[in-house]
């Protein structure tokens, strides 16, 4: 039997080269192994705890069904839906949060980081909180336990939501027998934290991100942005330590990584890296941008595509979640 591997996007901005290289890009990798059935979705309802303009929502929401299916994620070959499809992920969200004690809640990493911020503002401890950020982990548990997901492809960062998704599980398994399958987190540790614009972690939270479908000027613009130090031309420079290095590394062929790193080591201009680095990033993201911009043109066929998928992903949701039912004691 594969194993069910699950990954998730949430809408709440435009796909940047954090999402691709940290999400993307490896999950489709392991879509190529015989070992695992993949499932991807589309995580707009945990999107509805950030984004309350309608339009931008399904926009959004749109822009990540795109973009997977830019870099070539065959739908066909993978169970790929919208959340919001998938009815029995949000009662199984209920019955879930009937197992979840607050205390978990309350030591939520997104949760604790606002009230830490809340506190060093002077406001509010909850200020800005709603009941689908405090909660959050629940509809991600879900997400995971649904699926009978064994495996959760995740950023270091994202750890605390699978041991979450895990510990519900347990409370659950306890008090019914062994039902949910108990999930694994995968952390990639070859791939490397992409940096932003101002050299901090790329994230839409510090606004310092490279949207991956720029168009070729925007693009090489934003390039340009890209913090450097006050090292001249001929100085040596260390790779390991530089954000365009890394970047590049991502786009760059062996040959050409190896090639920078020479020219890293004898002296070479912060100038004609950011140049070298847009060559090759354009390069490799010229085909999915164009696949981009035709999908996202067409949003009749994301809604067929998704919808198939919502069938494939309901096959599995629909009589699991008439086993949570029965055993928990409601009718089926």
């Amino acid at each position: 039997m594969k194993k069910t591997i699950l990954t998730g996007i949430k809408p709440t901005g435009q796909i940047h080269l954090g999402n691709y290289i940290g999400a993307i890009k490896p999950a489709l990798a392991l879509a190529q192994s015989d070992k695992f059935q993949p499932a991807y979705f589309i995580a707009d309802f945990h999107g509805l705890t950030k984004i309350h303009d309608s339009k931008e929502f399904k926009q959004l929401s749109y822009g990540v069904a795109a973009a997977w299916l830019a870099f070539g994620l065959d739908p066909n070959k993978v169970i790929f839906y919208r959340q919001s499809d998938v009815p029995e992920i949000f009662e199984l969200n209920w019955i879930l949060s009937c197992f979840a004690p607050k205390g978990l809640m309350n030591r939520a990493h997104a949760y604790k980081a606002l009230v830490d911020q809340n506190n060093q503002m002077g406001r509010d401890v909850d200020d800005g909180v709603n009941m689908g950020i405090f909660t959050y982990p629940i509809l991600m548990a879900a997400d995971i336990l649904l699926f009978k997901t064994e495996t959760v492809p995740v950023g270091k960062d994202q750890i605390q939501h699978v041991e979450i998704a895990r510990d519900i599980a347990e409370s659950f398994n306890h008090h019914y027998g062994e039902t949910f399958v108990l999930p694994q987190y995968k952390v990639e540790e070859g791939t490397a934290i992409l940096p932003g614009l101002d050299g901090r972690k790329m994230s839409k939270s510090y606004n310092n991100t490279i949207p991956v479908f720029a168009e070729p000027k925007r693009l090489q613009k934003l390039i340009n942005k890209i913090k450097t130090d006050s090292l001249p031309p001929e100085a040596s420079k260390d790779p390991s330590t530089s954000s365009l290095f890394t970047l590049y590394k991502e786009f760059a062929t062996f040959a050409e990584v190896e090639n920078m790193r020479t020219q890293y080591e004898a002296g070479i201009g912060w100038g004609e890296v950011k140049r070298e680095l847009f060559e090759v990033m354009n390069r490799q993201l010229e085909e999915p941008r164009a696949k981009y911009n035709e999908l996202i043109a067409s949003p009749e066929t994301l809604d067929e595509i998704l919808l198939k998928g919502a069938e494939r992903a309901r096959a599995v949701s629909v009589p699991f979640l008439k086993e949570v039912r029965r055993k928990i004691g409601l009718s089926v």
